[in-house]
């Protein structure tokens, strides 16, 4: 990328016929999209003074609602790593009947709109829902509470944490494990340095889109969290009430903590998977 970016910088021919405009179509596209929204995020809690976003930071509901999105956003991912690796199994080395219904089952969530999402999950997990009602006989409350909003973010996350993990398993030599057996390995062993330490990578990948997934939902959360300030208020909310109040200052400060604290997360698992992709190179 490096290369291409200093050929069209310095105007060199490229073996590539037209590499010059499709270079020039794809910047300026990626800097409307992405580089001219996230610069006036940037610039946009400043103009009314340092002294509006000192105040603004001085929030306790800000940063309770902050750890409320981090905290539920990171449990939900940690629980879908086992389901997501489990359901990848399935797809991939199961060959179950009626698989192909279970594969695009798995993508539902990506389809379905977040509000459906949400007024099924509290449905569902409601006080006088079909799971909540027996769950609440064995003392547990699944709504209107963080483990209502842990639920909402497993059912969105985990498309990503399958898709993530699928293809790697599916092109995963057969013959590994049969050598590793044959060599007097355990079943243990087996899926641990054989099978697992090549996924690594694809779920760490997983852990880091269900993980930004989390953090910025709000339409499947909103209907079964309860939204009680300092309690299970999340802060992409917290921001929709913050604009609704006229408080600009207030809701871009929210926005560019999630943002910087978002990205700060995706560069460590983006460094954590190429370090897990060099040790499983070949030496």
């Amino acid at each position: 990328m490096r290369q291409f970016f200093s050929a069209f910088v310095q105007g060199r021919r490229h073996v590539l016929p037209g590499f010059r405009l499709s270079m020039a179509a794809t910047l300026l596209w990626t800097g409307f999209l992405i580089v001219l929204p996230l610069s006036t995020l940037l610039v946009r809690p400043w103009q009314e003074g340092a002294g509006a976003v000192l105040s603004a930071l001085h929030d306790s509901r800000m940063f309770a609602a902050l750890w409320t999105s981090f905290s539920c956003a990171i449990m939900a991912a940690v629980c879908n790593l086992p389901f997501g690796l489990l359901l990848a199994w399935a797809l991939a080395r199961g060959h179950l009947p009626g698989h192909r219904l279970a594969d695009a089952l798995i993508d539902l969530p990506l389809a379905l709109p977040t509000a459906v999402t949400g007024i099924t999950l509290a449905t569902l997990y409601g006080p006088h829902g079909w799971l909540g009602v027996p769950l609440a006989k064995l003392g547990i409350t699944a709504s209107y509470n963080r483990t209502g909003i842990v639920l909402a973010l497993m059912f969105v996350g985990l498309p990503f944490m399958v898709r993530a993990i699928e293809p790697v398993l599916r092109n995963l030599p057969h013959e590994l494990e049969e050598a590793a057996v044959l060599l007097g390995a355990r079943p243990r062993q087996v899926f641990a340095r054989v099978i697992l330490a090549p996924l690594l990578p694809a779920l760490v990948t997983g852990f880091g889109l269900s993980f930004a997934r989390g953090v910025g939902e709000y339409g499947s959360v909103i209907f079964i969290a309860g939204n009680q300030p300092f309690r299970s208020e999340i802060a992409p909310l917290l921001i929709v009430v913050r604009l609704q109040e006229f408080d600009y200052a207030g809701a871009t400060a929210v926005a560019l903590i999630l943002l910087l604290i978002s990205l700060l997360a995706l560069l460590l698992v983006g460094a954590m998977r190429r370090r897990l992709a060099l040790w499983n190179e070949p030496a």
